[in-house]
């Protein structure tokens, strides 16, 4: 692939120095170094996101309305190419896009301490608070059902009378545990219908890796908005829970060595307060552990879905490793039900500080 093709594009790309940036699984990312600037070029997956240009045009609408409206908050804008559009497409090899690269600023792969579950929840309760007046209805829907969790317990109840049956019968212990936990669904499809959860501007991918942070470890910004569509709270507190409490991964194989960790909870729940907690309403406030609970859940259910379908969505680089992925979310899940009554009494905590 010849990048400077995609370059010259762009104004004052000339002398281009280019190298690999970053380790997400999705995108490709570049670091451009220009006589003119320091930039970040990615080239978007169409795979996964059928319209690219839908992203472009929400990252628009959300940059001009901070612009207008919030302006002190610092947000990372899309650099327009030669012909004043945010994405270059070129019909081979596809896709790209080019932002400023931020100064003497890095991201994270793994949360290592609480102080950074603590800034990167603050980061994205503030993007939430900043869009709180943007009509998070306009935005384009770049995933559909993304986060869907009726629809993904549809889809494994699908695969469980239709998948492999090899896999079907080696399963039966995972799919009896999905059926289990079926009220955590009943409880989604509660909210989605509820007036006191607002749908709002969510990210949707709220992993340590989608915050910079500056030298100090401060937080400055969320990144990575392909994701961001109109949403429920539960989707970013869900993902940060499932990401940043347990200190190992979906990948982990030893199953003893997950746990959830109170500290780092803590650390969410008060980042997170600090930010949106006076936009969140007292059902809200009630499900935030819920968060929790739904998005584990939904991943264990997706991971198993794709193992009972011959691992067609994630792919597996080992017979087994989608079930051995949603064994691990299960795992995972029980480590928060057990711990569920005493984390409420955490937030509730966190409520009643704020109030005093």
């Amino acid at each position: 692939m010849n990048l400077q093709t995609i370059l010259d594009h762009y104004p004052g790309s000339s002398n281009a120095v280019i190298t690999p940036f970053g380790s997400g699984l999705i995108n490709t990312t570049w670091r451009i170094k220009t006589d003119t600037g320091d930039y970040i070029l990615q080239k978007v997956n169409d795979t996964i996101f059928k319209n690219p240009l839908l992203i472009a045009d929400n990252i628009s609408s959300i940059s001009s309305y901070l612009q207008h409206v919030q302006p002190e908050y610092f947000f990372v804008s899309p650099v327009k190419a030669n012909d004043g559009q945010a994405v270059v497409y070129l019909p081979d090899p596809g896709y790209f896009r080019m932002f400023p690269f931020v100064k003497n600023s890095h991201t994270i792969n793994v949360v290592e301490k609480p102080v950074q579950a603590n800034e990167a929840a603050l980061q994205f309760g503030l993007f939430t608070k900043m869009l709180r007046d943007f009509p998070a209805t306009s935005l384009q829907t770049t995933l559909p059902d993304f986060h869907n969790l009726l629809l993904r317990y549809q889809q494994c109840m699908h695969a469980c009378l239709h998948g492999n049956p090899a896999r079907i019968e080696e399963a039966k212990k995972e799919i009896g545990q999905v059926e289990q936990y079926k009220y955590i669904v009943d409880a989604y499809t509660n909210i989605t219908n509820s007036p006191d959860f607002k749908l709002r501007v969510t990210h949707h991918d709220t992993k340590i890796s989608n915050v910079l942070f500056d030298e100090a470890d401060k937080g400055l910004c969320v990144i990575d908005l392909d994701t961001v569509m109109p949403g429920y709270f539960i989707s970013d507190v869900g993902d940060m829970m499932r990401t940043y409490l347990s200190p190992v991964s979906e990948e982990e194989k030893d199953l003893s060595k997950i746990e959830v960790r109170d500290e780092f909870f803590l650390a969410i729940v008060k980042g997170y307060f600090e930010a949106l907690g006076g936009e969140l309403t007292e059902p809200e406030k009630e499900h935030f552990v819920y968060s929790g609970l739904f998005m584990i859940y939904m991943q264990a259910v997706r991971f198993l879905t794709d193992h009972l379908l011959n691992d067609v969505y994630y792919g597996a680089a080992y017979t087994g490793q989608n079930l051995l992925r949603a064994q691990n979310q299960l795992v995972l899940l029980q480590r928060l039900l057990e711990k569920e009554a005493l984390y409420k009494n955490m937030v509730q905590d966190t409520v009643i500080a704020a109030k005093n």
